[in-house]
């Protein structure tokens, strides 16, 4: 696989800008139209199951999601053709009081001809997501 794709470089630098907490980067990254549904279909990050839809409702998803957790990002597998990349992934959120979330999925990156994000897709289930309770924690 070319390093070099678009659509690699371009989800691999969301990644990251995740880690890095650089939510100026990440943004920079999209283009206006940008739509995320992660995951696809009805979720408490996809309320409507549409997706989030253009830079500003961006914006309000990572101070909502991202910025208040750590997100760990390990990626397995990644294809990259035409104008799109796929990973198979495990994500693993801590939220704020130390509980975490795990969840194993594929994500897909779409990039328009600038290079820049026009869609991420993830493809898992939260009921399918394995929760921890904070280290210490009464079982």
């Amino acid at each position: 696989m070319n390093p070099n794709h678009p659509a690699l470089v371009a989800a691999q630098s969301s990644w990251r800008f995740v880690h890095a907490r650089d939510k100026t980067g990440w943004l920079d990254l999209m283009a206006e139209d940008i739509c995320v549904e992660d995951p696809i279909g009805l979720a408490p990050t996809n309320p409507d199951g549409q997706g989030v839809r253009g830079k500003a409702a961006m914006e309000q998803f990572w101070d909502n999601n991202i910025e208040p957790n750590t997100i760990r990002i390990e990626t397995h597998e990644s294809f990259a053709v035409a104008n799109e990349s796929a990973h198979r992934m495990t994500l693993t959120t801590t939220f704020p009081g130390g509980a975490s979330m795990k969840l194993n999925g594929i994500f897909t990156y779409r990039v328009n001809d600038a290079g820049k994000l026009t869609n991420l897709r993830g493809y898992w289930l939260l009921e399918d997501s394995e929760f921890s309770e904070p280290s210490g924690s009464p079982e």
